[in-house]
């Protein structure tokens, strides 16, 4: 590492095991991922962290990505006193989110998990015409699209939780 690293960086690269494992789980519920992006401390720096995240993220089986995605609360009901599933949320409105809740739980019914996108910079209705879009999807195009949009949730977040990149705000579940 070098010290021009960020200090949010530095603190994240000399966590212990456990505590690294509770910042890793805050940014992405799979433990395979967590596991992964923690093997490859330190970083020495945010662009390998994130390559890092990546790679973990291209490497999570369908059953990692299903536990990644029971840490997602549906798009239109953020987690109650979760900052980050509110802010990530934001973009919601309430004119939106009766709609956004009905097509989750069909999109749920045909596919088993939450409608996942990164909803950074996204407002209720581009969510919509995107669940609309992705509902009738089969399951393997499905799970790719997933993948990706975690991996941008779980880049934004890892960029927040070592101080950087404070203007992307957002993610989602």
């Amino acid at each position: 590492m070098t010290s021009s690293a960020p200090p949010g960086l530095a603190r994240f690269n000399t966590a212990d095991e456990p505590g690294a494992a509770v910042l890793l789980g805050e940014v992405c519920a799979s433990r395979a991922w967590g596991a992964a992006v923690a093997a490859g401390r330190p970083y020495g720096s945010v662009g390998a962290l994130l390559a890092a995240a990546e790679d973990a993220t291209a490497g999570l089986t369908a059953a990692d990505l299903a536990e990644a995605m029971a840490g997602h609360p549906p798009i239109g009901r953020p987690k109650p006193g979760d900052a980050t599933s509110v802010r990530e949320q934001s973009g919601v409105g309430e004119a939106e989110r009766a709609e956004l809740l009905e097509l989750n739980l069909a999109y749920q019914e045909r596919h088993g998990h939450v409608f996942l996108i990164c909803a950074t910079g996204r407002g209720g209705e581009e969510m919509l015409a995107a669940l609309n879009e992705r509902i009738g999807n089969d399951a393997d195009t499905e799970r790719e699209i997933v993948r990706t949009e975690l991996g941008k949730i779980n880049r934004i977040r890892l960029a927040r939780l070592v101080d950087v990149g404070h203007e992307e705000e957002g993610g989602q579940g």
